[in-house]
């Protein structure tokens, strides 16, 4: 009885609808309860609150320093949602997080759209829940960087894709709109993230024409109109930035950010050859459990046009992103809908043993390693209402692998993805809170409240700014104080000081910042100490917050 009624409820619209919403319950937590995390989210947020404070959209910067790496796409889409949703004095990290989330919405939604047309009204659903209940489209839905809006995009484009290739496969013409929004996803795309959804859809589109040995396909696409369409999507901005930069956003673009990662292990952020497949099962979860399935029908029922064209999405693209030397977590995301929905064809038929018993014993294996992050977490950096998060994160993950694994190893495999996906969800959501209770990691904004309750905020009108801090460079810090926030050494925060502004010091300076005070002849009032680690590069800081001469005689001790 349970087919029939899970049919009729996602019949049509309602499967993506169902989707979406499921993966906004996962995203949300992490927009909601993380701090400003540092680095590249805040260099996003912070690029991005300079465009609304200069009403420059044209040119990225962070601070006085050029950000010309990546293409102004989700910097525009983060000012919309701080305009319409907040202030950008307001220094609220949320709003910025919004379009990632829309992002991660847009990808589960499509995919369901997706395995609908392929895979029936049923799998669709189940691909687009697997695809937003994932760990790493759920925590990029609650990071402003670009991320699960370039996921979102290459997902539609490739959803549109298939509907247009299964339809070229049956010798019928496809639907004006399908072509459009395959052109809008890859216009989207290049203006989020450059070429990196071309690298996804493009070996697609080639690997199939040659396996299927079929170019034809091809030609439905709408090129006409289509090349045109990215071209007004990207090109006013691509010339706007050319011209005002002279040429300088591409040369940093692709010889400083694109180049080094293809040549190297760029920022240190390298990798060995399959690293991304034995990460998968840990990104996947809590639909691990289904991943040696994905496998085995992407190899057993490779001769289905809607299954070859799952593994010409994620085959090629995967093994660019092994290739390449430089590597980070996330770089694989927009092939997840792939896996997501080979998964969910694989339930349109029975489970073979083998991946039963693969999938139940890596769901637990994966599980294992969450909970043994928590753990680790909470010992290093916890505090007793961390506690609280902490177990109720270990309960609902081991929850999620366990029932799955039991109901999967007694074919009940979509029971098992349901239970999984649900308990996951609520996991990850524990997870969130349980970050936002290790204290120690969140030294900006121990710092921002120190400062606010010591009266030394800029904002608060009742001091000069900017603040000058030592030792702790963090983005973050300069999202949640400003643009013109100093960062400096201990000559540099003796002035500060001398200059009647607030500084910060780092307890490796003390000693070169006292000897600077004393040369200029002013002494600053301690009013707090935070203490802290920096998990940007592993150091543990301790900052003592300093008030000029002259400064309101109020104290905290920034705890």
């Amino acid at each position: 009885m349970m087919r029939p009624n899970l049919d009729h409820h996602i019949a049509g619209w309602r499967g993506p609808l169902l989707a979406a919403l499921l993966t906004l319950v996962a995203g949300l937590p992490g927009l909601l309860l993380l701090p400003p995390l540092d680095r590249d989210e805040s260099r996003y947020a912070q690029a991005t609150s300079q465009m609304l404070e200069s009403g420059d959209y044209v040119d990225i910067r962070f601070q006085d320093e050029p950000r010309w790496k990546k293409p102004v796409g989700i910097y525009w889409m983060q000012a919309v949602a701080v305009a319409t949703t907040s202030q950008v004095e307001n220094r609220d990290i949320a709003p910025y997080r919004i379009p990632s989330l829309l992002g991660a919405i847009l990808a589960a939604a499509a995919g369901a759209w997706a395995g609908a047309a392929l895979f029936g009204q049923r799998a669709g659903f189940l691909g687009g829940i697997l695809l937003g209940a994932t760990f790493l489209l759920s925590t990029e839905a609650g990071i402003a960087k670009t991320d699960a809006m370039l996921c979102g995009a290459v997902t539609l484009s490739m959803a549109a894709l298939a509907r247009i290739y299964m339809a070229a496969r049956a010798d019928k013409p496809p639907q004006r709109l399908h072509k459009l929004l395959f052109w809008l996803g890859l216009g989207l795309s290049i203006l989020i993230k450059g070429p990196i959804g071309l690298i996804v859809i493009v070996p697609a589109m080639i690997a199939l024409s040659v396996w299927d040995r079929d170019l034809s396909w091809m030609r439905r696409l709408g090129w006409g109109w289509g090349l045109p369409l990215v071209a007004l999507i990207v090109g006013p901005w691509a010339i706007a930035i050319t011209i005002a930069t002279d040429g300088g956003f591409w040369r940093e673009a692709i010889g400083g950010d694109l180049a080094p990662k293809l040549t190297g292990a760029h920022e240190s952020h390298g990798g060995f050859p399959g690293m991304y497949l034995a990460l998968a099962p840990l990104l996947f979860f809590p639909a691990t459990l289904m991943l040696p399935a994905a496998l085995s029908t992407a190899w057993h029922r490779r001769s289905e046009p809607a299954v070859r064209f799952m593994v010409c999405w994620l085959v090629p693209a995967w093994l660019i992103f092994e290739a390449a030397p430089t590597k980070l977590w996330h770089y694989t995301l927009p092939t997840f809908g792939a896996v997501a929905l080979l998964a969910a064809a694989a339930l349109t038929q029975p489970i073979g043993v083998i991946s039963r018993r693969v999938g139940a014993l890596l769901t637990v294996l994966a599980a294992t390693l969450i909970i043994g992050i928590t753990l680790y977490g909470l010992t290093e950096f916890g505090t007793s209402t961390a506690q609280t998060w902490a177990a109720l994160t270990i309960a609902f993950t081991a929850g999620a692998a366990a029932i799955g694994a039991f109901l999967l190893l007694n074919r009940a495999a979509t029971s098992a993805v349901i239970a999984s996906v649900v308990l996951g969800v609520i996991a990850h959501a524990a997870l969130a809170g349980t970050l936002r209770q290790l204290r120690p990691l969140s030294v900006a904004p121990r710092l921002e409240a120190t400062l606010e309750h010591a009266a030394l905020h800029p904002r608060q009108g009742r001091i000069t700014g900017p603040v000058a801090i030592t030792g702790f460079h963090e983005p973050s810090f300069v999202f949640l104080t400003g643009r013109s926030t100093e960062l400096t050494d201990a000559d540099g925060a003796a002035r500060a000081l001398a200059e009647g502004r607030p500084a910060i010091v780092e307890a490796h300076d003390a000693d070169a910042f006292h000897q600077s005070s004393a040369r200029l002849g002013v002494t600053g009032r301690a009013v707090g100490v935070v203490t802290g680690h920096n998990y940007s590069n592993g150091d543990d800081v301790s900052l003592t917050v300093y008030a000029p001469p002259g400064a309101p005689d109020t104290t905290g001790d920034g705890r």
